[in-house]
C-alpha cells in the first residue's frame, strides 16, 4: 500500500473534559440479523494526535463485507463516510476509518454505522465530551463505552490511558531502534523484505526490486550486475508493473528464483490482480521479466485494488508436516505428495482488506491450491515471515495497529494459532512499516540478532530501520 498522507489541517479544539463528563451508548434498534449485526463501532477518537477516527469490529465467527455501509455524525442531512469497496472485516477483526474528510467529531456529537441504503441503523454511540484519547468499546464488541488509550485498529486498552494492549507483551529484544540505509536512497512506498545471508531483498511499489548488501550494521544497494537503482519487474507478457508488495525465496534461495507478491497492475491500478510472481535474478538486464505468474485473485475474498497483498513467506513442507498441519482444503493431514511437483513448501500471503493469512501449494505447472486461512486478529496485515529457527509465523501490522506484531505456531488441531502479541520496540515511531525480516540463527551475538523494518513513508528520509531480537 502506498504511503500515507498524516497531516489533517484541524483547528484547536475544546480542552478535554471527557474525564469529568458522562458518555453514554446510542442504544440502536436491532435492524439486521446477523451478519450485520456482528460489526460494531468499537472506537471513537475526536482529538489528539490523528484525524477523528471511527473503528469498527466484527465480534461474529463469520467475515462480513462491509463496502459502501455508510458512518455518519449527529447530522442526519449531512456529509457521510463510504467505507471503501472491497473492505472485509475478518471474524475478530478491526478496522479504523479516517472520517474528518467528510465529517468532524465534536465534544457533543455521535458515530453511527448504517447499511449502504443509508437508512438502516446498525449501530451507534454517542457522548457528551471529547475522547481522552479514545472512547473505547470494553470488552471489544459487547462491553459499554470508556476513556482509553488510543488503539485503533487492534484490541481496545480497557485500563485507560497507558493500559497498553490487553494481551501484548514488550518488544522481545532490545528497545532501541536505528536507521540502517542512507539519506533518501529509496524514497517512500518501499514494502517487502526477506534475507538471504549477506543479502537482503527489498520489493517497492512501484514494480521494482532491490538488491542490498551488507554496509555496516546496515544495507545499501548492490552495485553489481545492474542492481545499483533497483530492477524493473513486469509481467510474464512483459508488459505492466506489478504493485510489488511482499517478497520471499524457497529452499533452493534466489537461485530458484525470487517470488514477489502483487496486488495489482500500476498500469490498471484500479483492478485487482493478487499474483504471486517468479522472477530469475541472474544476468544484469535493468528489466525482469516474470517466468510465471499464479494469478490468485479469483479464489480469494473481493478486495478493493490497493488492498490486497502486502506479505508472502514460504514454509517447508517438513516443517509443516513435522508439526501436524492439517490441510484445510482435505480436512485431514497435509500431505505434500498430493499436490506434484511444486516449490517443497507452502505460500503464506498476507491480505491488508481481509487482515487474513492464506496458505497456497503454487505447483510448478501453474495450479493453485488453498489450503489455510488465518485470521490475524489485527487491523489488517502488512508483512508475513517465516523463522526457521524458532519455528513460527510472524504477521506483521503498520500504523494502523500501533505497529503491532503477532507469532504463530501449528498447535495440537493442525491449525496455525496465536502463540504471542508483541508491542513494537519501544524506541521506535509508530511508523508505516510494511517490510519486516528475522536475521538468521548464525548472526545471534550476546543472546540477540538483528532485525529489520521498512518504512513505506521513508520518515525522515529513511526507509530502512533495525532492532534486534532475543535468540
Amino acid at each position: 500500500m502506498t504511503a500515507r498522507t498524516r497531516g489533517w489541517g484541524r483547528g484547536p479544539r475544546l480542552a478535554l473534559i471527557a474525564p469529568l463528563l458522562a458518555a453514554w451508548v446510542f442504544q440502536a434498534a436491532p435492524a439486521q440479523a446477523a451478519p450485520a449485526d456482528d460489526i460494531r463501532v468499537n472506537e471513537v477518537v475526536t482529538t489528539g494526535s490523528v484525524p477523528d477516527s471511527v473503528e469498527l469490529y466484527n465480534k461474529g465467527t463469520a467475515s462480513v463485507d462491509v463496502s459502501g455501509w455508510i458512518l455518519k455524525d449527529d447530522d442526519d442531512d449531512g456529509s457521510r463516510y463510504k467505507v471503501p469497496a472491497g473492505t472485509t472485516l475478518a471474524p475478530g477483526g478491526f478496522r479504523a476509518f479516517d472520517v474528518h474528510g467528510s465529517f468532524g467529531l465534536g465534544s457533543a456529537d455521535k458515530a453511527r454505522l448504517y447499511l449502504p441504503d443509508g437508512t438502516t441503523l446498525v449501530d451507534g454511540f454517542s457522548w457528551t465530551g471529547h475522547s481522552a484519547p479514545s472512547w473505547s468499546r470494553c470488552p471489544d464488541g459487547s462491553g459499554t463505552f470508556g476513556t482509553a488509550e488510543l488503539t485503533l485498529g487492534g484490541p481496545n486498552a480497557c485500563g485507560g490511558p497507558g493500559g497498553g494492549t490487553p494481551g501484548a507483551v514488550a518488544w522481545p529484544g532490545g528497545g532501541q531502534v536505528a536507521t540502517a540505509d542512507g539519506s533518501n536512497v529509496f524514497g517512500e512506498d518501499l514494502s517487502g523484505l526477506r534475507q538471504e545471508g549477506g543479502v537482503l531483498w527489498a520489493a517497492q511499489n512501484s514494480g521494482r526490486l532491490w538488491r542490498l548488501v551488507k554496509d555496516g550494521s546496515g544495507w545499501k544497494p548492490d552495485t553489481a550486475n545492474g542492481w545499483s537503482k533497483g530492477k524493473t519487474l513486469r509481467f510474464p507478457s512483459g508488459n505492466g508493473s506489478p504493485d510489488s508488495e511482499g517478497v520471499t525465496l524457497t529452499g533452493a534461495g534466489s537461485a530458484g528464483g525470487v517470488y514477489v507478491a502483487s496486488e495489482r497492475n500500476g498500469d490498471a491500478s484500479g483492478t485487482s490482480r493478487l499474483s504471486v510472481l517468479r522472477y530469475d535474478t541472474a544476468g544484469t538486464a535493468g528489466t525482469l521479466t516474470a517466468a510465471k505468474e499464479w494469478n490468485l485473485t479469483s479464489g480469494l475474498p473481493s478486495v478493493g485494488a490497493n488492498l490486497g497483498f502486502e506479505g508472502i513467506t514460504w514454509v517447508p513442507d517438513a516443517a509443516l508436516t513435522g508439526a501436524g498441519f492439517k490441510d484445510a482444503s482435505t480436512g485431514a493431514a497435509y500431505d505434500p505428495a498430493r499436490y506434484g511437483a511444486h516449490t517443497g513448501g507452502v505460500f503464506f500471503l498476507g491480505v491488508e482488506g481481509t487482515a487474513t493469512v492464506y496458505g497456497y501449494v503454487l505447483a510448478d505447472s501453474g495450479a493453485s491450491t488453498r489450503i489455510a486461512t488465518v485470521g490475524s486478529g489485527m487491523g489488517g496485515v502488512m508483512e508475513v515471515q517465516w523463522e526457521p529457527g524458532a519455528e513460527r509465523l510472524w504477521v506483521v501490522c503498520d500504523d494502523t495497529c500501533g505497529g503491532q506484531h503477532r507469532t504463530f505456531r501449528v498447535n495440537a488441531s493442525g491449525v496455525f494459532a496465536v502463540t504471542a502479541v508483541l508491542d513494537r520496540p519501544s524506541g521506535m515511531s509508530d511508523l508505516n512499516n510494511e517490510g519486516f525480516s528475522v536475521s538468521g540463527a548464525e548472526e545471534c551475538v550476546g543472546g540477540a540478532k538483528p532485525v529489520y523494518w521498512s518504512d513505506d513513508g521513508n520518515t525522515g528520509g529513511h526507509a530502512l530501520r533495525r532492532g534486534t531480537l532475543s535468540c
